[in-house]
């Protein structure tokens, strides 16, 4: 007897399945076909996500993205919208409230949960108001370092409704002065051990009627007329008790709430207006980047700057997490930091993580909790470089400055970009890649008198438009070089964009990459000259530890010829040979330094941003430094510059 059965195909079993199933629901008169369809459906949305994936490898990131930013937004909207005004020291107060007893700050050996910090500010806030006659409105300089009293007077400064200045502390002489008169201060907060710097400006300081106050001093070891102490002891005998917030009642969220000033890369510093909305908008970079409330961060980038203040102090505020606060970068101690305290997500900027490479290796150099980096100036190759020697690490790499009106966010973590495009990103900021002139250091224009976008792929300078979404607020007392960062008919009459400086990258993927400074890039020999690209080659030469690359003069020539000071690595001498057969190998006739200038050290600034603007002006002079000065000589190679090279070059009988 043959047994005939019916084969069922899985397809069949699981439309009978899904039949029974439905059919408990309760839903008893669909059809086969119905269920066919259905089935279908089911089917297709079970893998639309690799269909996704396959045409967007980043879709996961892209959605995490995406969900985080329109959360983030319903509560920055809900902000705006509140009555009365929800500021960044609103935000700190409900934390304190959440949970007062959590650790805030921890400094060497004494930490500070979140209500301890507030009482200090009370304290500090009556203290300023009853000794220094500080009051709503004021502008304060804050002249110290890393520390947190820093942080005590800010809060202070807010619950009185007064702005705060953030000095560089390595200021001294015209620039200190510079740096009071643009803001407008009318009051001065310095540490005792910048007591001497503050001594120096003190006749014009009194001219302008600035109030000075050197903190922590007793009064009898203050003797200097003109120079006010606000000692320990005057602090702590003050109340405590929450502030009215009256006191505060005129700040809006248009209100300036910081002047932080640029770095001073090419030239006196500027103080960029930070309003109470950008402070907030700024300090969400954290929760865009994946920091929670449990994270524990590494500040030790200084606090007058953008990335230790805003990016590290009020990000941990609005995501009320811990702080671990150093005075200074330390290569040596960093890690052991790390460890010592739980450290979860760092912070990094300019060459910070290529000092840490460059440390010596130790066995434990992955034992560690650091699972988040947060910063921006990371070079591809230490990138690599960092994660190979201490781990996986997720590198969130981010692009802004200080005063502008857009920025950029690798959420993704490709190695060397800085940030990737998103449609709701370009649907709240409307920005832009065009064509640069670099020689005539001025945008490219179409027949019409109008700017030229640039195809994808393609270097161009990043423009975004000043809109009420995007404002930029401009510097302080400072119209001129407020109008000079502004674009006017860009794409058509009565256009206004904010021009960055920077010539950016976007390939096809969206990826966007860092080229250079459009003060940076240089032309020669009828060409463009990246200063970061002939960086990355000049590094890689073994005897080179820093290279900082730059365009001079020449008279008789066109354009500027390329120029760079470099450090060598501890016990190893110049090697001109292997020099130049690596920029012969590796870079364009025009593009490979005709001097190299060779230094103990290549001068940056507080957040260590290399400085070019003294060595443009010292040129290629051998009279002009004690370095040692190489010039590349095409048929010998890189050659001892002398006084007489440099006259032959300048009087044109050798001819570059």
């Amino acid at each position: 007897m043959v047994i005939i059965r019916r084969i069922e195909y899985p397809t069949t079993s699981l439309l009978y399945s899904l039949r029974n199933v439905i059919g408990c629901w309760g839903f008893h008169t669909l059809t086969f076909n119905m269920y066919v369809l259905l089935y279908t459906i089911l089917a297709g949305l079970a893998i639309l996500p690799l269909f996704l994936y396959l045409r967007n490898p980043y879709f996961t990131q892209d959605l995490r993205y995406t969900v985080t930013c329109i959360l983030l937004g319903l509560r920055i909207n809900r902000i705006k919208r509140s009555k009365p005004f929800y500021s960044m020291l609103d935000c700190f107060l409900d934390k304190v409230k959440k949970h007062p007893n959590k650790q805030f700050i921890v400094f060497e050996k004494s930490s500070y949960t979140y209500r301890d910090v507030d009482k200090q500010s009370n304290k500090l806030a009556r203290a300023l108001s009853q000794h220094a006659s500080v009051k709503e409105g004021d502008t304060v300089a804050l002249f110290m370092g890393n520390e947190p009293m820093y942080v005590f007077i800010w809060l202070a400064l807010a619950k009185l409704g007064c702005r705060a200045a953030l000095l560089n502390y390595n200021i001294r002489s015209k620039s200190l002065l510079h740096c009071f008169t643009c803001c407008g201060t009318n009051v001065l907060l310095a540490a005792s051990e910048l007591r001497g710097a503050v001594e120096e400006v003190l006749p014009t300081l009194r001219e302008q009627s600035v109030s000075v106050f050197v903190l922590g001093e007793e009064e009898e070891k203050c003797v200097t007329e003109g120079v006010n102490t606000l000692s320990s002891s005057r602090i702590q005998q003050a109340s405590d008790q929450p502030l009215d917030p009256q006191l505060r009642s005129k700040v809006t969220l248009k209100s300036p709430a910081l002047y932080i000033y640029t770095s001073g890369t090419t030239g006196l510093p500027k103080a960029a207006v930070i309003t109470h909305e950008r402070l907030y908008m700024a300090s969400s970079m954290q929760a865009i980047s994946g920091v929670v409330s449990d994270d524990v961060i590494y500040i030790y980038l200084p606090l007058y700057h953008t990335a230790g203040f805003i990016m590290g102090l009020t990000g941990a505020i609005e995501r009320g997490s811990t702080v671990v606060l150093r005075r200074k970068f330390s290569a040596s101690n960093f890690w052991d930091d790390c460890r010592k305290h739980k450290v979860t997500v760092i912070q990094y900027i300019g060459e910070i993580m290529r000092y840490l490479c460059n440390s010596p290796k130790k066995d434990n150099d992955r034992h560690h909790k650091v699972r988040l980096a947060l910063g921006n100036g990371l070079r591809a190759d230490t990138w690599s470089e960092f994660l190979q020697r201490f781990g996986d690490i997720r590198v969130c790499e981010c692009y802004g400055a200080t005063e502008g009106n857009v920025g950029f966010i690798n959420y993704v973590g490709k190695v060397g970009a800085i940030g990737k495009e998103h449609f709701l990103h370009k649907a709240n900021f409307s920005y832009v890649l065009i064509q640069y002139d670099t020689e005539r250091e001025e945008p490219v224009k179409d027949s019409r008198g109008f700017c030229i976008k640039v195809p994808k792929g393609e270097t161009g300078l990043l423009v975004a438009k000043i809109t009420a979404q995007a404002p930029f607020s401009g510097y302080a007392n400072n119209q001129q070089q407020t109008d000079r960062k502004k674009l006017r008919d860009v794409f058509v009459k009565g256009d206004l964009y904010f021009n960055s400086g920077d010539l950016l990258r976007i390939d096809h993927e969206g990826f966007v990459y860092f080229m250079d400074r459009i003060g940076d890039t240089f032309r020669w020999k009828g060409e463009n000259v990246a200063t970061t690209e002939v960086t990355e080659h000049l590094i890689m030469v073994e005897c080179i530890e820093e290279a900082n690359v730059y365009g001079v003069k020449v008279p008789g020539h066109e354009g500027r010829v390329g120029m760079a000071a470099i450090k060598l690595k501890d016990d190893m001498e110049f090697d001109s040979k292997t020099t130049l057969e690596h920029v012969k190998t590796s870079l364009p006739s025009y593009a490979r330094p005709r001097f190299i200038r060779i230094q103990n050290s290549l001068a940056v600034t507080g957040t260590f941003k290399q400085i070019k603007v003294k060595l443009v002006e010292e040129g290629f002079n051998p009279s002009m430094m004690q370095d040692r000065l190489y010039y590349l000589e095409d048929s010998k190679g890189y050659i001892p510059m002398t006084q007489e090279m440099y006259h032959s070059i300048s009087d044109g009988k050798i001819h570059l």
